[in-house]
């Protein structure tokens, strides 16, 4: 009888359960459950693509050097303190695995991200759920949770699936008050709808225990190709490069998300567009009395009156061929969460929605 055995920790991971595409039965189907830019990449990222394709019997270079020195030059830092992945959760991933493993404690909030907890026990490490306060971070619970185990703090700034932001204050506060064996890691995947938010970079490069990491799926319109980077004091770097595969990322990946990231007319346009639909499908809902947090993300997250009800709006949203993202499993079993999508499709779920509410009254 075989006693192979995974490492201890891998059998608690339930299995990513991405958003869905397609509902059966049902044409012209408008997806907002995953979140991504509904305007696509930029056009100039399209192009990149096509260029980049003449070239795939070459391997790409191990450093990623032109995609980091172009994130130096558009967000003004030093290439010398990024390193690239494979989305951003490929770099948290790096992060887990050097920095956690087993006996250690990996602190995340009650609605954060799901791969948080996967990947603490992917290292074996434990993973430690923090309530939050009105679905948004609590730093005194999160500092109040912190024992002499503590590795990791991973806190999404915007938060996915809330779309609530706590401020830069209290950021600094969290990793000033952090015992000295942690690192505090600042997801900014949503940081570029919010105008003017470093996503935590001053941070990082005024502290030794901060991490911010950042992707091309969101605002950029990337999804499909899965890039990411991390930002963090040199130090942190070299470790996790000794951890990441040189060839990590291929040329077409490289090539698109500098194109992408070099074009800011279209990213400030998409960033401009989403909040306007944003603020719009709020006040929206509101008027059919379904409530939303005020959101930094491309997403709300609505609240209905219970389970059931947010159940039996999702199931008649399908029916007419809308898909959003049930909350359930992020301890939100009364809310869903909703992508901004272009005009059209805003108003589509805010009719639907309103249909439903006057159906159920």
């Amino acid at each position: 009888m075989t006693k192979i055995t995974p490492q201890p920790g891998i059998m608690e991971i339930a299995l990513y359960q991405g958003g869905a595409a397609h509902v059966v039965g049902v044409t012209d189907v408008v997806k907002l459950s995953s979140n991504e830019n509904p305007f696509g990449p930029s056009p100039k990222a399209t192009d990149a693509l096509r260029k980049a394709g003449l070239d795939l019997h070459r391997y790409p270079g191990t450093d990623h050097a032109g995609l980091r020195k172009a994130i130096g030059e558009v967000y003004g830092l030093d290439p010398e303190n990024i390193i690239c992945g494979v989305g951003s959760d490929e770099v948290l991933q790096f992060i887990a695995q050097s920095f956690a493993g087993p006996g250690d404690e990996v602190i995340y909030t009650e609605h954060g991200f799901s791969m948080y907890p996967i990947l603490a026990h992917a290292c074996g490490a434990k993973p430690v759920k923090v309530d939050e306060t009105d679905r948004v971070v609590d730093v005194d619970k999160i500092l109040a949770a912190c024992t002499d185990k503590t590795r990791i703090v991973f806190i999404a700034n915007p938060a996915n699936p809330t779309g609530t932001m706590i401020p830069m204050e209290d950021c600094k506060r969290l990793a000033e008050g952090l015992p000295p064996q942690a690192i505090l890691v600042l997801d900014g995947a949503y940081a570029e709808f919010v105008e003017g938010y470093d996503g935590g970079a001053g941070m990082v490069e005024s502290r030794d225990n901060v991490i911010m990491t950042r992707t091309f799926s969101k605002i950029f319109g990337l999804g499909g190709l899965r890039v990411g980077w991390g930002y963090a004091p040199k130090e942190l770097i070299d470790v996790l490069n000794r951890v990441r595969q040189p060839f990590n990322l291929n040329n077409l990946q490289l090539q698109v998300a500098e194109a992408a990231l070099r074009d800011r007319e279209y990213t400030v346009k998409c960033r401009l567009e989403n909040a306007r639909m944003r603020s719009w499908l709020i006040e929206a809902l509101a008027g059919h009395g379904v409530q939303a947090d005020e959101s930094f993300t491309n997403f709300i997250l609505a609240r209905f009156a219970d389970e059931k009800e947010a159940n039996a709006a999702d199931a008649y949203l399908k029916s007419q061929g809308l898909i959003v993202r049930k909350v359930a499993g992020y301890g939100l079993p009364n809310c869903l969460r909703i992508t901004v999508g272009d005009e059209p499709s805003c108003r589509r779920v805010a009719h639907a929605i309103g249909q439903f509410k006057e159906g159920a009254a």
